[in-house]
């Protein structure tokens, strides 16, 4: 039911108000990189790093990084015929993030269906609709074992540096192990998520406590593993967690259960949705025809992006509020009005205001205490921040142990040797975990952890100085030979990292493929092609940049008014996920590779 414009008011005023508690003037700034005594946070705690001997040869494709990004683009070039391809990563082994994120809970928060990529060329079925970390990162090897991946791969071998060297035609690749690598091209996909950021609060420095960041989450102080073996080592302990977010709502109640006190330090509640988790049945599974992903991508993007279909194949709560934005505007129209920007705001905003009430009207019916549950309410619209979807995470604040300490959008006063300071009180801790996400909108150089030199030297970081520019996210005038795997400028489905993922994987190892093929030295963007691709954009992303009901965060430049670099930065493409999706594949596939110079 529809709320009365009073209501609607009275809503938006809290929303504004909300915000404006949260509002800093430093945005992005008042995060910091992991340096000094938290240098180790870069560390990789999982697999021992073994010496080598540097490496001093070529390769027709190296892949920078080894998550899902250069898993796919590896196997899509492994199937284009490209063989001779070594992929280049940081950690210990594939994954990317889910080789990182082995904290307590770790799940993905898009159903596993869509999620994972390639099911169908690697026959797997995921055990759950929601999949937990172990089998995420289970799959990833998957990927790479079945596409011969490991073969020729660099792990634990961070890249310093990657130049272009224009009388060779060829990128010269730098680690920290010595190695000097050159290669025809590159891909990057280093992705957004794996370079942890810590909270800027004075004072961090000084704990005397044991403390991690929770992607370097560490096991052998709390006790247990990722399968959920207890935190036995946590029983009498008092344990504190800075941040609300993703990452917290799935950690914090195997924390609440083991420790022997729990901290919950909040600036910004998360909005809590059913997750609803099951079993895949493997019945139903095996009646699945060919092409049924793709079918089931492009179905979660038309539905999550407010377009039509006649079934929902996710059903999630992704889609849920799309629908009911598409029967509101269905019903609209029925009753003689037209479809126009405003009917389709209005359904918008009415869809939203329902389902934020049914959240925050959840968290009163899960939390018994008031102060609390009152606490734990978000006053945002949905898609301000990343939506949470979770069963266990607002019942793990009715245990007496777990101490929610709400901050009022303020965050934390400060840290001392023993503790954690918050409007005056003190919160004495044995152990203070780090929640605080990763580098999201942040110059790219920092995001990577190595520089980019292209043509005339260059580097990727001035190139953007002003924004991001690009032809489709992928190619960057003045960097020959040089591809990045991601989603900006492109789709841009923040709700589906992957599925964006396979796209640009797919249409890079098409490019190659044909530049093999007709033997071109270099392939490149034109600056006409590039100055085309952007001006389109007009510097809008058609998100919550600057949204006046946005509580900040990293969809939204932390709540600083987005100018023209931050809107650059975070444009897709203007007429959706789906309408880019059916535009790449066309041009990737015609033949003509419109806007790319190949060179001889």
């Amino acid at each position: 039911m529809d709320i009365t414009p009073r209501d609607r008011d009275a809503l938006r005023a809290k929303y504004r108000a909300e915000r404006d508690k949260r509002i800093r003037p430093d945005g992005n700034e008042q995060y910091l990189e992991p340096r000094g005594r938290f240098a180790h946070f870069l560390d990789d705690p999982y697999i021992a790093r073994e010496e080598r001997e540097p490496r001093f040869d070529e390769v027709t494709v190296a892949l920078i990084g080894g998550g899902f990004g250069g898993l796919v683009t590896g196997a899509r070039l492994k199937q284009a015929g490209i063989d001779d391809i070594r992929i280049i990563e940081g950690g210990g082994d594939v994954g990317g993030a889910w080789y990182w994120n082995r904290y307590p809970g770790a799940m993905c928060d898009t159903a596993a269906m869509v999620y994972l990529p390639l099911l169908e060329e690697t026959g797997h079925m995921p055990t759950l609709k929601y999949t937990y970390a172990p089998e995420i990162f289970g799959h990833a090897r998957r990927i790479a074992t079945q596409f011969g991946l490991y073969e020729n791969a660099l792990f634990s071998t961070e890249v310093t540096a990657l130049v272009w060297n224009p009388d060779l035609h060829r990128w010269i690749i730098t680690t920290d192990r010595g190695d000097e690598i050159r290669a025809k091209f590159v891909t990057m996909g280093t992705g957004p998520l794996h370079r942890p950021k810590l909270p800027g609060i004075p004072g961090i420095e000084t704990f005397g406590g044991h403390c991690f960041h929770t992607s370097r989450w560490d096991y052998t102080y709390t006790g247990g593993d990722p399968s959920g073996i207890p935190l036995a080592n946590l029983h009498d302990k008092r344990v504190g967690i800075i941040g609300t977010g993703a990452t917290a709502v799935q950690c914090i109640p195997a924390l609440g259960r083991d420790s022997g006190e729990l901290f919950v330090f909040q600036r910004t509640p998360s909005s809590i949705d059913i997750r609803n988790n099951h079993e895949i049945d493997p019945i139903e599974f095996a009646t699945f025809e060919p092409g049924w992903q793709q079918e089931w991508l492009t179905n979660f993007a038309t539905l999550q992006t407010g377009g039509y279909a006649e079934k929902d194949l996710v059903k999630d709560g992704w889609t849920d509020i799309a629908l009911r934005i598409r029967d509101r505007i269905v019903a609209a129209m029925s009753q003689g009005a037209e479809f126009t920007p405003q009917v389709a705001m209005r359904a918008f905003e009415d869809s939203d205001d329902d389902k934020m009430n049914e959240i925050r009207d959840r968290v009163d019916a899960v939390v018994e205490d008031p102060t609390t549950a009152a606490a734990l309410k978000p006053w945002y619209r949905q898609l301000c921040k990343r939506p949470c979807f979770h069963d266990e995470y607002l019942d793990a604040f009715n245990s007496p142990t777990v101490h929610l300490i709400d901050t009022d959008g303020r965050g934390v006063e400060r840290i001392d040797e023993s503790g954690v300071w918050v409007g005056g009180k003190h919160y004495a801790l044995d152990c203070l975990i780090f929640a605080s996400g990763f580098e999201v909108g942040t110059d790219y150089a920092r995001r990577s952890g190595f520089e980019t030199r292209g043509r005339d030297a260059v580097t990727l970081s001035s190139a953007w100085n002003d924004g991001m520019r690009s032809l489709h996210g992928i190619h960057v005038h003045g960097f020959p030979n040089a591809f990045i795997v991601g989603f900006t400028q492109a789709a841009n489905l923040i709700s589906n990292v992957t599925h964006n993922l396979v796209e640009a994987g797919t249409t890079i190892a098409a490019i190659i493929a044909h530049a093999q093929r007709v033997d071109a030295e270099e392939v490149e963007v034109t600056a006409d092609a590039e100055m085309a691709w952007i001006s389109q954009f007009n510097g809008e992303t058609g998100g919550f940049l600057g949204n006046a009901d946005c509580t900040p965060g990293y969809y939204n430049n932390e709540g600083k008014p987005a100018g023209p670099k931050e809107r650059f930065n975070g444009s897709g493409y203007p007429a959706g996920p789906v309408a880019y999706f059916r535009y790449i594949e066309e041009w990737r596939t015609n033949g003509k590779f419109e806007g790319l110079d190949f060179r001889g």
